[in-house]
């Protein structure tokens, strides 16, 4: 997983590269949570346009992920979704709580 943190937007941008499964899942939940820590962004984007499989570790990953950015003061949106990915985002529910936004 890549990071990038745009300061002027204060928007912290995770570009997912690995397959979302219960072992990557630990990691990214990791890196994520420090990047956010460390940042305080306002914004956090999760982008999926690299992600081939995810499972339901993946659902976990995200809704944990948004309610830590809550607490922080930030908001949590999704981006670049796969067919795959939004399906499953779809048939959680998932998409009632979180927002699909378009990075490029």
């Amino acid at each position: 997983m890549e990071s990038k943190f745009y300061e002027k937007d204060k928007l912290l941008v995770f570009k997912i590269t690995d397959e979302i499964d219960d072992y990557s899942v630990q990691k990214i939940r990791r890196k994520a949570d420090y990047e956010m820590e460390r940042y305080m962004p306002k914004k956090v984007i999760f982008d999926f346009d690299s992600v081939t499989f995810m499972d339901s570790a993946g659902i976990g990953l995200i809704i944990g992920r948004y309610k830590f950015a809550r607490m922080l003061g930030a908001k949590l949106e999704v981006s670049n979704l796969t067919q795959s990915v939004k399906k499953i985002f779809e048939m959680s529910g998932i998409l009632k709580l979180i927002s699909v936004t378009n990075l490029y």
